[in-house]
Protein backbone atom coordinates (compact mmCIF):
# COMPACT_ATOMS: atom_id res chain seq x y z
CA UNK A 1 0.00 0.00 0.00
CA UNK A 2 1.38 3.04 -0.79
CA UNK A 3 1.02 6.32 0.79
CA UNK A 4 0.59 9.34 -0.14
CA UNK A 5 3.27 12.31 0.69
CA UNK A 6 1.41 15.19 2.52
CA UNK A 7 3.77 18.02 1.10
CA UNK A 8 3.56 21.23 3.36
CA UNK A 9 2.96 24.53 2.28
CA UNK A 10 5.48 26.62 2.77
CA UNK A 11 6.08 30.51 2.32
CA UNK A 12 8.77 32.00 1.26
CA UNK A 13 9.56 35.47 2.90
CA UNK A 14 11.32 38.04 1.44
CA UNK A 15 15.06 38.73 1.59
CA UNK A 16 15.46 41.47 3.81
CA UNK A 17 18.15 44.18 2.36
CA UNK A 18 21.98 43.25 2.80
CA UNK A 19 24.75 45.46 2.95
CA UNK A 20 27.80 45.01 0.42
CA UNK A 21 31.28 47.30 0.47
CA UNK A 22 32.69 45.60 -3.29
CA UNK A 23 32.40 48.94 -4.59
CA UNK A 24 33.21 50.68 -1.86
CA UNK A 25 35.50 53.89 -3.10
CA UNK A 26 37.15 55.09 0.48
CA UNK A 27 39.49 56.84 -2.05
CA UNK A 28 37.13 59.21 -3.90
CA UNK A 29 38.27 63.16 -3.19
CA UNK A 30 35.02 63.91 -2.27
CA UNK A 31 33.31 60.77 -0.37
CA UNK A 32 35.96 60.07 1.65
CA UNK A 33 35.37 58.87 5.51
CA UNK A 34 38.71 59.48 6.52
CA UNK A 35 38.86 61.97 9.52
CA UNK A 36 34.96 60.94 10.75
CA UNK A 37 34.46 60.75 14.42
CA UNK A 38 33.12 57.85 16.27
CA UNK A 39 30.08 59.22 16.68
CA UNK A 40 29.76 58.92 12.67
CA UNK A 41 30.72 54.67 12.44
CA UNK A 42 28.44 54.16 15.55
CA UNK A 43 25.75 56.14 13.55
CA UNK A 44 26.81 54.26 10.12
CA UNK A 45 26.52 50.89 12.04
CA UNK A 46 23.23 51.17 13.83
CA UNK A 47 21.23 52.40 10.28
CA UNK A 48 22.72 49.74 8.77
CA UNK A 49 21.81 47.29 11.33
CA UNK A 50 18.26 49.10 11.47
CA UNK A 51 18.05 48.73 7.72
CA UNK A 52 18.87 45.47 7.16
CA UNK A 53 15.82 44.34 9.08
CA UNK A 54 13.83 45.72 6.23
CA UNK A 55 12.58 44.34 2.89
CA UNK A 56 13.84 46.13 -0.19
CA UNK A 57 10.25 47.24 -1.31
CA UNK A 58 9.71 48.51 2.04
CA UNK A 59 12.86 50.63 1.50
CA UNK A 60 11.71 51.91 -1.79
CA UNK A 61 8.53 52.50 -0.99
CA UNK A 62 9.21 54.48 2.64
CA UNK A 63 8.74 58.03 2.43
CA UNK A 64 10.11 58.46 6.36
CA UNK A 65 11.81 61.63 6.04
CA UNK A 66 14.80 60.27 8.10
CA UNK A 67 15.62 57.59 5.78
CA UNK A 68 15.27 59.46 2.41
CA UNK A 69 15.89 56.63 0.16
CA UNK A 70 15.52 58.12 -3.43
CA UNK A 71 17.40 57.61 -7.04
CA UNK A 72 19.85 59.39 -7.76
CA UNK A 73 19.12 61.82 -10.81
CA UNK A 74 23.18 61.90 -11.94
CA UNK A 75 21.92 65.71 -13.79
CA UNK A 76 20.98 67.17 -10.42
CA UNK A 77 24.39 66.17 -8.95
CA UNK A 78 28.04 66.77 -9.12
CA UNK A 79 28.88 63.77 -10.54
CA UNK A 80 27.85 61.61 -13.84
CA UNK A 81 28.24 58.20 -12.67
CA UNK A 82 30.06 56.07 -9.98
CA UNK A 83 32.98 55.56 -12.28
CA UNK A 84 33.09 51.68 -11.68
CA UNK A 85 33.95 48.93 -14.06
CA UNK A 86 30.91 47.38 -16.03
CA UNK A 87 28.84 50.08 -14.44
CA UNK A 88 26.43 50.24 -17.21
CA UNK A 89 25.73 46.66 -16.86
CA UNK A 90 25.47 47.06 -12.90
CA UNK A 91 23.94 49.37 -12.05
CA UNK A 92 19.99 49.90 -13.16
CA UNK A 93 19.44 52.81 -10.87
CA UNK A 94 21.93 54.88 -7.80
CA UNK A 95 20.06 55.26 -4.57
CA UNK A 96 20.97 57.25 -1.78
CA UNK A 97 20.00 56.37 1.75
CA UNK A 98 20.27 59.17 4.89
CA UNK A 99 22.92 57.71 7.59
CA UNK A 100 20.53 59.48 10.06
CA UNK A 101 17.39 62.10 9.89
CA UNK A 102 19.59 65.60 9.72
CA UNK A 103 22.92 64.35 9.86
CA UNK A 104 25.99 62.25 9.13
CA UNK A 105 25.45 62.69 5.33
CA UNK A 106 24.02 59.74 2.62
CA UNK A 107 24.70 56.79 1.68
CA UNK A 108 25.30 55.98 -1.79
CA UNK A 109 25.07 52.78 -4.24
CA UNK A 110 22.75 50.46 -6.05
CA UNK A 111 20.73 47.51 -6.08
CA UNK A 112 21.16 43.82 -7.07
CA UNK A 113 18.11 41.51 -5.99
CA UNK A 114 17.95 42.41 -1.82
CA UNK A 115 21.72 43.33 -2.06
CA UNK A 116 22.72 47.32 -1.41
CA UNK A 117 26.07 47.92 -2.65
CA UNK A 118 27.60 50.31 -1.32
CA UNK A 119 29.79 52.93 -3.78
CA UNK A 120 30.40 55.93 -1.55
CA UNK A 121 29.94 57.22 1.89
CA UNK A 122 29.09 60.82 1.85
CA UNK A 123 29.22 62.52 5.41
CA UNK A 124 29.03 66.11 4.09
CA UNK A 125 26.06 65.88 1.66
CA UNK A 126 29.17 66.49 -1.30
CA UNK A 127 26.52 64.88 -4.11
CA UNK A 128 24.13 67.70 -4.25
CA UNK A 129 25.62 71.35 -4.77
Amino acid sequence: MSKKLKVKKTSIPRPNVSFSFKYWQNNHHKFSIKGQGKTYFITLLERLKDLSTWTVQDLLLSRSSAIRCHPIEWSDTTEKEFGIANEEQLVDTPYQIAVSANAYGRIHGFFIDNIFYIVWLDPNHLLYS
